[in-house]
Formats: structure tokens, sequence, C-alpha cells
């Protein structure tokens, strides 16, 4: 029972990190979408479009070693040569990238169309992030959740901060003259976003810096290669992840005409982020529940306990769908600071399922992890990114941005739905296949007629609302009357 308390605490502490920054990303869209900030959308285009690379960039420069590391550690003998080993081949390969970047500088910026000045700060940035993968790696090694998790929060505290201080502030205190009116420069606010980053990466670096003095920069070349071999295809699955999660918007860029790309990826970054708000219940309940799934692998009637675990995921989500979907006109007058970019609201119910179905496949995932079957992982991801090219590449010339939305729905969907028909074939779980296709069905019809067939109609909504709960609490009495049960 220790053990479980002590793990529960870490989750919980973790959950804090992971979950925090992801409600402050949806804060800064309020003020990144500011006429008064950044006044062009295109700009928040360029924004986000780099911010996308800087995902992908991430996933490469950790190529799978985090994983490696923690597998190796526990296996080998000699704990510090993995230490030494991870560490001295993270800063090889991110001097080896900085390096060429140098060279081929201009190349690149001609390829993706974005500023020299802008990539320089992004390089700094992805190699200063790519330094803290095994110190990060080595803390959560250690079950230092705490120190993880603060170093965690003060980076995205500082990146919030230098946002307000730069984007808000900066303007009127550099009227008082002396090193402010220095650094304010007109028409900056990316590049100052750019350099809040950075900032804030270069603070979590000097917080795990002692990690540096505790190594002594051996590597071992060949413990290396079985690291390297074994990191390969979770190098792969995060691949897939990445392009499943951000590559729309790198293909908005190269497929639509010039003149409306950076536009278009504009109102579609800004909309897409009140999407968030499944996410945050997808990343919240994976976080308190995956504990859970290896707790009870073991254990007789685990396969019905996942069940529950998956159908209880749909009922809640399916309420939480329509609840989002018919505030929406509310939430983007909250959270996306300019009309224009509302534009693209309607593509934003589709994402809603997406991300809907996505949080039905890290549920239904608990089959592979349990059995030790992680490949297929790598396998459904790839599937999913293939969808996601392809659709992308079909739709965008002729639909734009929606393409991209029904590409990800298409791409969440197959993935949940490969994983259900695998678990059927290597680990059965008595799934309620019926009632979780009921509460999908009258969750997603009840938010369509909302919003694309009564949108202005608030009364109507509210009915949507009204009727989702009930039919939940009508076929769910006995489970709503356990959990009150549990909680007293």
């Amino acid at each position: 029972m220790g053990k479980f308390l002590k793990l529960f605490r870490q989750t919980l502490i973790y959950g804090v990190a992971t979950i925090l920054p992801r409600i402050i990303s949806v804060i800064l869209v309020r003020i990144h979408t500011d006429k008064d900030v950044i006044s062009e959308v295109s700009e928040f285009g360029t924004l986000s479009l780099i911010f996308s690379y800087i995902i992908l960039f991430n996933v490469i420069l950790s190529y799978g070693l985090e994983t490696s590391f923690f597998r190796f550690y526990n296996k080998e003998k000699n704990k510090k040569d993995v230490l030494n080993t991870a560490a001295v081949s993270i800063i090889i390969t991110s001097i080896l990238f900085a390096s060429l970047f140098s060279v081929f500088k201009i190349n690149i910026s001609d390829f993706t169309g974005i500023g020299t000045s802008y990539l320089t700060i992004v390089v700094y940035i992805l190699v200063v992030d790519a330094l803290t993968v095994i110190p990060f790696a080595y803390l959560r090694l250690k079950g230092s959740a705490i120190r993880y998790s603060f170093i965690k929060i003060v980076n995205i505290l500082t990146y919030f901060s230098l946002n307000i201080f730069f984007l808000i502030l900066l303007k009127d205190l550099s009227l008082s003259g002396g090193i402010l009116k220095m650094i304010y420069i007109e028409n900056f606010q990316v590049a100052y976003i750019f350099i809040a980053n950075l900032i804030a990466s270069v603070m979590s670096l000097l917080l795990l810096l002692p990690f540096y003095f505790e190594i002594n920069y051996k590597a071992n070349f060949q413990l290396l290669k079985k690291m390297l071999v074994y990191g390969f295809p979770i190098l792969i699955s995060g691949l897939a992840f990445t392009i499943n999660e951000t590559f729309d918007k790198i293909l908005l860029d190269f497929l639509l005409p010039e003149s409306i790309a950076k536009a278009q990826i504009g109102m579609y970054a800004a909309c897409y982020k009140l999407a968030i708000f499944m996410t945050l219940f997808s990343t919240a309940y994976k976080l308190a529940i995956e504990p859970f799934f290896f707790s009870e692998a073991e254990k007789k009637g685990s396969k019905k306990n996942y069940a529950m675990v998956l159908e209880t995921f749909v009922i809640i989500g399916s309420s939480i769908l329509v609840l989002v979907v018919v505030s929406l006109d509310i939430l983007k007058q909250i959270f996306i600071g300019d009309t224009e970019y509302w534009q693209a609201m309607y593509i934003v119910p589709i994402i809603l399922f997406a991300n809907f179905c996505l949080g039905i496949y890290q549920n239904l995932s608990v089959w592979y992890k349990v059995s030790d079957n992680t490949k297929f992982a790598a396998y459904i991801s790839s599937a999913g990114a293939i969808i996601t090219l392809l659709m992308n590449i079909i739709l965008i010339p002729k639909y734009s941005f929606l393409g991209s939305a029904i590409a990800t729905l298409l791409a969440y969907f197959t993935m949940a739905f490969l994983s259900y028909l695998l678990s059927k074939k290597y680990f059965p779980i008595p799934y309620n296949s019926s009632k979780i296709m009921f509460y999908i069905i009258v969750s997603v019809s009840l938010s369509s007629i909302s919003f694309y067939g009564f949108r202005e109609n608030l009364l109507v909504g509210f009915l949507c609302i009204l009727i989702m709960n009930l039919v939940i609490l009508l076929n769910e009495k006995k489970r709503i009357i356990q959990l009150f049960k549990l909680i007293r």
C-alpha cells in the first residue's frame, strides 16, 4: 500500500508539471492573438509554424535516448557507465546539430521560408532543450518528482512572465529610457516570444547544471550502440506521434499558396488550441489511471477493471465534449484575442472529437503495455502518421485547414480502432463496445446539432447538455451511487 501511495503522490506531482504548461499555453494564445501584441494573423501563423518545427526536432534530437537510458540503467551493472554514455552522446549530437545548422542556415531558411534570425534563436532553444533530456530523465529515475516538477514549473512560469514583460509591459517601460529603451525593438514581438522561450530553457539547464559536474565524460561506444539500437523504434514512434500532432501546420505552409499560407496557419492554430479542454481531461485521466493499469496487471479480474476504466473515460468524455462544444462561442471570446481568427472556429468540434478519440486510444493502449507488446505502439502511431500525411496532402489544396482537421480526426480514430482490433487478438479485454459506441454517437450527434445546426441558440445548446447528462444519469445510476459512496 505504501508503494502505491508513493506512486500516486508522484503521479500527482508529475501531473501538475505536465498540465500546467498546457493551461498556460492557452492563456498565452489570448495574448499572442491580440492585435495590439501581434498585429498580423500571418505573424501568429509563423509563430505556430516554428513551434511545430521545434516539437519535431525535439523528438529527433533526443532520438529515443531517454527511454534507452531508463532501460539500460536498470539493466546494466555499471550504472555510471550508462549515465556517462547517454550524457556524452546527447552532448556530441547537440554540438553536431548546431554545427550543421551554422553551415546550412541559408539553405534551411530558403526551404522553410523562415527568417535566419528566428532560426538562430530556435536552434539555441533546441540545443539547450536537448541538453536537459538526460538530466531530467535521471531525476525521474531517482524518484526526485518534486525537483523535476519544480524545474519544469520554473521553466513555464519564466516563459509566461517574460511573455508578459516583452509583449505587454516593455513598450511603456522603455519610454522612461535607460536599458529598457535599448531592449525594446518595434515589431519584434515574435522574436521576443522565442527569446522568452530560450531564457526559460537556459534557466532549466542552469538548475540542472550540477548533473554535468557529476559525470566523467567517458563514453562506452559498445554500450552506446546497444542503446541506439534499442532507442530507434522509440524514435520512430515519437516521430509518428509528432507528425500526427504538428505536421498539419507544416504541410499547410507547403501546400497552400504563399500569399495565404501563414494567415491560414494562424487561424487554424489559434482555434485548434480550444480543443485543449479535451486534451487536459485525457491527460489528467491518463496520469491518474496509468499506475492502476500496471498495479492491476497480475490480479484476477484485471481485464474487467480495464474495461470499466475505458467505459468511465468515454462516459465522462462524452459529457465534456457536448459541454465544450456548446460553450465554444463563449470560450473563443475569452481565449482568442481577435475576431479575424474566428474564421476557423468551425473546425474546433472536429478537433475536439479527434482528441476524444486520442484519449480512447490512450486508454486502449493498456493491452500492449501490460503484455510487453510495446512494438505495436510504433506500428499504430506509424499508421496514424501515414494517414495524417496522405489525407493532408489530398485535402489541404481543396479544403485548407478543414482538410487538416479531418485528417487529424481520421488518424486518431484509426489509431483507436486498430488498437481495439489488435487487443481482441493479442490481449482480449471485455469492453462493452455497444455502450461505448452509444455514448460516442449520442455525444457527437448532440454536439453537431448544437454547433452546426443551432449555433446561435443557447437554449438548444443547454438542452443538448441536459439531454447528454440525463442519458448518462439514467444509464449509470448504479455507477454514480457507487462513486458517491467511495467519495464519502
